[in-house]
């Protein structure tokens, strides 16, 4: 009879098959526990769930505006700054002492209809005493006075940022009517007609007439306040096209509007409507009329020439008047914009006709003595703004175009401006003719 042999327990073979198996044990748990962890986490891990997120103020003239309570207003004719105050119950004594002691940085005396204020209050509708006010005499500068503590007022700006814009179109009745439907500023009208001023007559304009512009837009938050330099043009009036563009000088630093050749846009009037000249009667409120015999106001100003001597145009514009009369004889009457207009008297015959435009030195007349006149001269009057004044006493700007050292820099600015130019399309361009002109090469001059 055959007896077993009895298993030993401890055996290495069992041993390490122990070992094996507590660590495959041991990997599962983990496994299985960390499952556990990823499809329920603990509240404790999630540090957002439990603390919310306080929101950032928002900052406004130096203030959080969302702490106070805000009242919007703009002033009104014949408002001032001591009733607004009073209105709000601040005291006539608070009211001096705050002027007093922010003249610095504030003068109510420029404050005008139109301007906007906001009056700051505690959100505690228990105090219903004003906290702050805030002035606003443009989109960009504010002056916020401290109405408990005023030494602690102060004046800021707004961020500007620009961005560069384009505007074209084809004109049918205005120019300002044009810029509107495009959606532009109606500033750009009136840019414009100052940069041209002395190159286009913009009470000829005429359907068809067409412009593009190059410009800088100024926004403060986002929000546009409105152009604040053109840096480049193109128009087309009268079978011509009119250029300009900015170019800030090395030099001086200073920055005027030149054509496509350098030469400026900003034209001085001649000094006299005759190459050469005498001055026999200057402009005078109070002068002997050699032919009427009585005491009379002169209000132009009389250069004695021979008969025949060539009458020049002393700036450029359009020939509003070309006739005879008893008084001036033959005359010529030139709108140069719309500030200045000259008239020239006496001519033994005129050389241009009503709606020319003319330009700066030609030739609109000759010396004579038609009229009433003694001798042969012409009678030079000129007007601003409606009213004769000495044109011997206007002080006009100077002509001067880009300097020749410079003119290698601005061409070089006027070719990229003219790749932006051409590159806009013209909107409202539907005829052929139209198209055509505006595809036209710059002229080279």
């Amino acid at each position: 009879m055959k007896l077993e042999r009895k298993r030993n327990v401890c055996s290495p073979r069992f041993f390490w098959a122990m070992i094996v198996a507590l660590i495959a044990g041991l990997a599962i748990a983990i496994y299985v526990n960390m499952k556990t962890i990823h499809r329920y986490p603990s509240r404790k891990m999630d540090s957002t769930a439990t603390t919310p997120i306080k929101p950032q103020p928002t900052i406004r003239f130096g203030l959080p505006v969302d702490s106070f309570r805000v009242v919007a207003g703009t002033i009104q004719r014949n408002e001032f700054f001591s009733t607004i105050l009073d209105r709000y119950g601040i005291q006539a004594a608070q009211i001096a002492a705050l002027r007093q002691q922010t003249d610095s940085i504030f003068n109510p005396r420029l404050m005008k209809a139109g301007d906007s204020y906001q009056i700051f209050f505690s959100l505690d509708t228990a105090q219903h005493a004003p906290l702050y006010f805030v002035y606003q005499p443009n989109p960009i500068h504010y002056v916020v006075l401290n109405l408990e503590h005023p030494e602690q007022s102060y004046a800021g700006d707004f961020p500007v940022t620009s961005r560069i814009q384009t505007v074209s179109g084809v004109i049918t009745s205005s120019l300002y009517e044009t810029l509107d439907e495009q959606h532009a500023s109606p500033a750009l009208a009136q840019m414009l007609a100052e940069i041209y001023a002395w190159t286009i007559d913009f009470f000829s304009i005429q359907p068809g007439d067409w412009f593009k512009v190059v410009y800088r837009e100024n926004f403060v938050e986002n929000r546009s306040i409105g152009p604040a330099r053109i840096l480049s043009a193109e128009f087309y009036h009268g079978g011509e096209k009119f250029f300009a563009f900015y170019y800030q000088q090395d030099s001086t630093g200073k920055g005027d509007y030149y054509d496509e050749n350098g030469k400026s846009l900003r034209k001085a009037f001649l000094k006299a409507p005759l190459k050469y000249f005498r001055i026999t009667s200057r402009y005078s409120l109070n002068r002997f009329h050699p032919i009427q015999h009585v005491w009379k106001a002169h209000l132009g100003t009389d250069y004695a020439a021979p008969e025949g001597t060539p009458i020049l145009a002393t700036g450029d514009g359009v020939v509003i008047a070309s006739t005879y009369s008893r008084f001036n004889g033959n005359y010529v009457k030139i709108r140069h914009n719309s500030e200045y207009t000259t008239q020239y008297l006496h001519m033994s015959r005129r050389a241009v006709h009503t709606g020319q435009y003319v330009h700066q030195g030609q030739v609109i007349g000759y010396v004579g003595h038609t009229g009433l006149a003694t001798g042969p001269h012409v009678c030079y009057r000129f007007w601003k703004n409606g009213v004769e004044v000495d044109p011997l006493k206007q002080h006009f700007p100077a002509a001067h175009p880009v300097p020749a050292d410079e003119q290698q820099t601005f061409h070089s600015w006027v070719e990229k401006q003219m790749t932006a130019l051409s590159q806009i399309p013209l909107t409202g361009a539907d005829s052929a003719s139209v198209t055509a002109a505006a595809s036209h090469p710059a002229p080279q001059g």
